[in-house]
């Protein structure tokens, strides 16, 4: 399997404008469909369960979210593998489909939208659009992306932050682990940077704009695809 690495601005500038995208997909879809969660798979997770349980959340796309995210990141999964026994480069790609599902799921928003009911089959698809593209997201970030710290789920990457930041202010251990925290931890801290700044950015424009806020991470998504370009092969494995 071929590694990839960043190099100049991409090293940081990538996860931090995945990461925005993320946050500023999350939180419109959250404002705008109806407690809809396309990035934060978590907390759709906790409503299919409470619904299961106590059959009171009745919103279909929190329910229909997580076993469309699964779907879409195992056919992506596949797709790359498919593109690794060709041959063919596959990160680019996937971008590219990161940024054409964002791309469609604006279109359709501004032109049906606004919904006053979340639970409408158009709402719904808007709703399922931003979700394939999150879960295209997670998959890219994991298979082409290797060391790039999670760029959708932050409670791990807040974590890790903490660790490192308090392992470098103790100032012990072997210099080997702390060159790594060090540099772990200036990754990471772009992507939180990145996300709280998507979420800040995207309820903004949401409140202004309604759907049409989504042009904000489709215009990130469109300048991850350059920066994709960037990070380049270093070896085979």
């Amino acid at each position: 399997m071929t590694s990839r690495v960043g190099t100049g601005l991409a090293v940081w500038m990538l996860p931090f404008v995945l990461s925005a995208t993320a946050g500023a997909v999350d939180v419109i879809g959250f404002l705008a469909l109806g407690g809809l969660f396309t990035a934060h798979i978590t907390g759709n997770v906790v409503i299919l369960a409470a619904h299961w349980l106590t059959g009171r959340f009745s919103e279909v796309g929190p329910l229909l979210a997580v076993p469309v995210f699964v779907v879409v990141l195992g056919a992506v999964t596949l797709l790359a593998g498919a593109f690794e026994r060709g041959g063919y480069e596959s990160q680019r790609a996937f971008l590219a489909l990161h940024a054409v599902l964002l791309a469609a799921c604006l279109a359709l928003g501004v032109a049906r939208g606004p919904f006053s009911d979340s639970n409408s089959p158009t709402a719904v698809l808007v709703g399922m659009l931003a979700v394939a593209a999150m879960a295209t997201q997670n998959a890219l970030t994991k298979l082409t992306l290797p060391g790039v710290p999670s760029t959708a789920v932050m409670t791990t990457n807040t974590t890790q932050l903490t660790i490192d930041v308090a392992t470098l202010a103790r100032r012990r251990g072997k210099p080997e682990d702390l060159a790594r925290a060090r540099g772990r931890a200036a990754v990471t801290s772009w992507s939180v940077v990145g996300f709280v700044a998507g979420c800040v950015g995207g309820a903004t424009l949401e409140l202004r704009c309604g759907l049409g806020a989504l042009a904000l991470p489709v215009t990130l998504a469109a300048l991850a695809v350059p920066l994709g370009e960037l990070w380049t092969d270093v070896g085979t494995r």
